[in-house]
């Protein structure tokens, strides 16, 4: 029963396509393309944070890269009714879902901010770069995990090598977040020297955490 309940990890979680009349079309793929999918998608991310310049509009490059993948995201969000291990494998598929919401969207009010020079978006996108790097590798290891034709080990071996993987995406997903904190506290230090706070506090929402 167990090892049924392993084979079928990733057979419960399917990815709805939706077609160009948005009707909503559901497909279930060999269980590795979704990790797969989401994988290249990240790897993509970080490559293209390297690269193009930090400005408004080269950034669009790396939206656009955001948004292709933020499809398998959503629709892992609607998918329900998991067995308990699962579910584990489609929190952590979605806590890197979450890394990369964090960096696209507040590194996007970055780059209006005029606190930042040139230089130090540089720095703040290429420390996004390396975290989501990070995050893709322990991806990539629970890609081999939950494949049961990969790695030998036994199904508690398995289990357990998936509650390492998402405490591991889980820590990554901490980390981008006070990278993010810290990164806008500068900003609103930066500000307060010059009584400029509110446009600080109006950009990044103060619905947000706090990050000052």
């Amino acid at each position: 029963m167990k090892k049924i309940r392993i084979k079928t990890i990733l057979l419960f979680i399917v990815i709805a396509f939706f077609t160009k009349n948005a009707q909503a079309q559901f497909a279930v793929i060999d269980p590795s393309n979704i990790a797969q999918s989401i994988l290249n998608t990240t790897k993509e991310l970080a490559q293209t944070s390297r690269t193009v310049s930090n400005t408004l509009d080269t950034f669009k490059e790396t939206k656009k890269v955001y948004e292709q993948g933020k499809q398998y995201y959503d629709a892992l969000k609607s998918v329900n009714h998991l067995v308990k291990d699962a579910r584990k494998v489609q929190k952590t598929l979605l806590l890197l879902g979450e890394i990369t919401d964090i960096y696209v969207n507040n590194f996007q009010l970055m780059l209006s901010d005029k606190n930042f020079r040139a230089d130090e978006l540089t720095a703040i996108a290429h420390g996004y770069a390396m975290l989501l790097d990070e995050s893709a590798d322990i991806l990539a290891e629970l890609k081999n995990i939950v494949n049961i034709n990969g790695l030998s080990m036994s199904d508690a071996e398995r289990m357990d090598r998936i509650d390492k993987a998402y405490d591991s995406i889980s820590n990554y997903r901490n980390l981008v977040s006070y990278y993010t904190r810290k990164n806008i506290s500068v900003s609103y230090l930066r500000s307060k020297k010059i009584n400029d706070t509110e446009r600080v506090v109006a950009l990044y929402g103060s619905a947000n955490d706090k990050y000052w």
